[in-house]
């Protein structure tokens, strides 16, 4: 253990994170390393970031290019390469126009200004607020903040903004009732990822689609943890068969490089005009060159989305037997592609502190739900390492 930098750790930065006594210092593939040689198998990526394993080389090589090319430069001008990101997330997708900026929390503040900026564009009422759900997590900004759906979260920060409706998740009947003639958009997590892997029955979206369709409602859904092949599909709203008018990404687009995007439709995106929004880095050519290069390797001959997809099933097959052989500790298994929950009856601490210990990465949240979200990258063996390690714990 390198105490040295653990000790400057807590000199030097501020107390906003219950960290590990770990240095990480080296990352490749599934693996790290820490600052005294210990290996580790990563099941956290970097909480659904690092979607193509640490420094995976076409990124690697990507930065570099464009690091000795350009790093940064004004919007004030155009920019290759987030031209060439803005038109591949736009053919992938149900959206027009693209909206960089530098993280999740951005683009869901970027994406609440959308909506009442639209609002006021187009309808003669007040409309302003935006439904949200308990369990939800949109970031920490006063915005996003206001947005998300866990008091213990928001708890210090009081008064919140204004303008936010909170309804159960999962509930179609609650998001009805909650509609009033000051709503102008339903913001929502296809898969409550902090809120502990929440899933939506079948056809909750399609409902959902319907009531924003019925009032003129815009549908934001929040893909930052969900897009990105982290579920078999590109993006998580595919799998519901329906559209949304915006999305917003983050984590895993830059591969590991910090960007955010908000995509819209054509009609939606026209509401966002000179002076309107902006962001000094967002779409920068370093970040820029990043994530194309992350996005053309998920998409090289399908190989990773498929592989993801059986990782994801192989991956809830082992959890499940897990279950059976432990069912006083274990109350369940749930996820779609490689995000996994795994609600336990008591705290998941110690679990990922014991794991840690044997050298396996993994995380809790909520309190008592092991969440899962691995690189994509992730194969059988790796799966059932982790599997035999927490056989082994729940033993004990």
């Amino acid at each position: 253990m390198d105490t040295k930098y653990l000790d400057e750790s807590k000199k030097y930065l501020m107390n906003t994170y219950n960290r590990f006594p770990i240095v990480l210092r080296k990352g490749r593939g599934m693996k790290v390393w820490s600052s005294d040689g210990k290996e580790y198998l990563d099941f956290v990526g970097g909480i659904a970031v690092n979607c193509l394993g640490h420094c995976h080389p076409k990124v690697v090589i990507a930065v570099q290019k464009q690091a000795q090319r350009l790093i940064h430069v004004s919007n004030l001008y155009h920019i290759e390469p987030q031209i060439k990101l803005a038109r591949l997330l736009v053919e992938l997708s149900f959206a027009d126009k693209v909206f960089f900026c530098n993280s999740g929390t951005e683009a869901i503040e970027g994406a609440i200004k959308l909506a009442r900026k639209y609002a006021k564009d187009h309808s003669p009422h007040n409309k302003f607020e935006i439904i949200t759900a308990y369990g939800s997590f949109h970031g920490r900004t006063m915005g996003a903040l206001s947005a998300t759906g866990q008091e213990k979260i928001q708890k210090g920060f009081e008064p919140l903004l204004p303008g936010f409706r909170h309804v159960p998740f999962n509930d179609i009947e609650a998001l009805r009732k909650a509609v009033t003639d000051n709503t102008c958009a339903v913001l929502l997590e296809p898969i409550q990822g902090e809120g502990g892997v929440r899933m939506p029955s079948n056809d909750y979206f399609d409902q959902v689609r319907k009531i924003c369709d019925e009032h003129k409602l815009l549908l934001i859904l929040d893909e930052i943890q969900t897009g990105m092949g982290r579920t078999g599909k590109f993006f998580a709203y595919e799998h519901f068969n329906i559209k949304p008018d915006i999305i917003t990404l983050a984590k895993g687009l830059g591969g590991g490089v910090a960007i955010g995007a908000v995509l819209a439709k054509d009609s939606v995106a026209a509401s966002f005009q000179h002076g309107t929004h902006a962001s000094t880095f967002g779409g920068n050519p370093l970040a820029c060159a990043a994530a194309e290069a992350t996005i053309e390797t998920l998409l090289e001959d399908g190989f990773i989305l498929d592989s993801c997809r059986r990782m994801g099933e192989y991956f809830i097959t082992r959890l499940e037997k897990l279950k059976k052989d432990y069912p006083s500790t274990i109350i369940e298994t749930r996820g779609l592609g490689l995000l996994i929950g795994m609600e336990l009856t008591q705290a998941g601490s110690p679990i990922v502190e014991a794991c840690a210990k044997r050298g396996i990465l993994i995380n809790c949240t909520s309190g008592n739900v092991l969440r899962f979200t691995p690189p994509l990258i992730v194969v059988e063996k790796e799966i059932d390492d982790l599997i035999d390690v927490l056989e082994d714990i729940f033993e004990k």
